[in-house]
């Protein structure tokens, strides 16, 4: 059985792209998103317009998960072509690359750090903390956790998260930040008042409405499910926190491929060089891997999910506000 280190080592020769297959996968999925999205322009009938408009919606998610793997230098890398398209990707997503990047690299390398997990992650805090918060604090936090919050995370963890809170820390380094605000903005303007509102629903707001939600839903579930393991800074492990507080998502085959293979979370967290393609492959290949933590897609699982608040020390497992009340009582 491989352990630790010697793990990571071991995931090294699948850590290499296939030029072929990252391009293949790059233009297939950015046509097809071209695609849905004039189709809800062109189709005739407001059923198909929305068939077009959801579909976007799902493929702004996988194309998104190869802009996620690209800004890890994991596949197309010095490529003048690859960089302009994820640059501009990345402003249309509401996640140009001095924010993405600085914010999810520091993500990889404090995965489930107690007092460091909460940049480029969602916050989280302890049980003795959370008792010491003021009303104005509490309500702030779960807030910030709740499930509308995350379901709308279009406004609170893109426009808000990655582009105003970005550029109002530091509008020097984060300058690209409030442009693709102002263009995001304007696209929103034009079709609305030029070709219409049902243009702006079905091919600008309803797609961005959906892979945002399941975006901020997947990274939060990733990280936030039961029998993940918080660590105090000094007892932290890089592979163990990867396995231990990073999920398997299991999903269908059709997800999987929407989703670009990202619920192989604790594998993508273990070594992510590995590109998103490749990550089924190290699966099957690896039994150490296939004993992991899951979750699914499924009301029962997230539901679950949502329920956990904060971090109990005395018992080392996430905790709802219920049973903190009784913990407390």
């Amino acid at each position: 059985m491989l352990l630790g280190k010697n793990l990571i080592l071991a995931t090294k020769p699948f850590a290499k792209e296939i030029r072929s297959r990252s391009w293949f996968h790059t233009i297939s999925t950015l046509s097809l998103l071209i695609l849905s999205l004039a189709g809800t322009l062109v189709a005739p009938v407001i059923i198909f317009k929305l068939l077009c408009s959801v579909l976007a919606g799902l493929l702004l998610i996988r194309m998104f998960i190869i802009y996620h793997d690209h800004q890890h230098h994991t596949i197309l890398t010095h490529s003048k072509i690859a960089d302009a398209i994820m640059t501009v990707f990345g402003m249309y997503m509401l996640s140009p690359t001095s924010i993405w990047k600085r914010s999810h690299d520091h993500h990889h390398n404090h995965n489930s750090k107690l007092f460091s997990a909460s940049i480029g992650s969602y916050p989280i805090v302890t049980r003795k903390k959370y008792l010491e918060m003021s009303a104005a604090q509490k309500f702030i936090y779960l807030a910030v956790r709740h499930p509308i919050t995350i379901a709308l995370g279009y406004f609170s963890m893109f426009i808000i998260g990655m582009c105003l809170r970005s550029f109002i820390s530091n509008p020097r380094k984060h300058y690209d930040s409030l442009i693709a605000l102002v263009l995001h903005f304007t696209v929103a303007v034009c079709l609305f008042v030029f070709i219409g509102w049902q243009a702006w629903f079905f091919m600008f707001f309803l797609p961005f409405i959906i892979a945002f939600g399941m975006g901020a839903y997947l990274f939060y579930a990733q990280h936030n499910f039961p029998g993940v393991e918080f660590y105090e800074n000094k007892n932290w492990v890089y592979e163990k926190a990867a396995l231990e507080s990073s999920s398997f998502m299991k999903m269908s085959p059709v997800m999987e491929w929407f989703t670009g293979n990202i619920g192989y979370h604790h594998i993508h967290h273990l070594n992510s060089k590995i590109p998103f393609y490749r990550l089924p492959e190290v699966m099957k290949h690896f039994e150490e891997l296939q004993n992991c933590k899951i979750t699914r897609l499924t009301p029962k699982d997230m539901n679950a999910c949502f329920k956990l608040k904060v971090w109990d020390q005395e018992s080392n497992q996430m905790i709802g506000v219920k049973g903190l009340q009784k913990m407390h009582a």
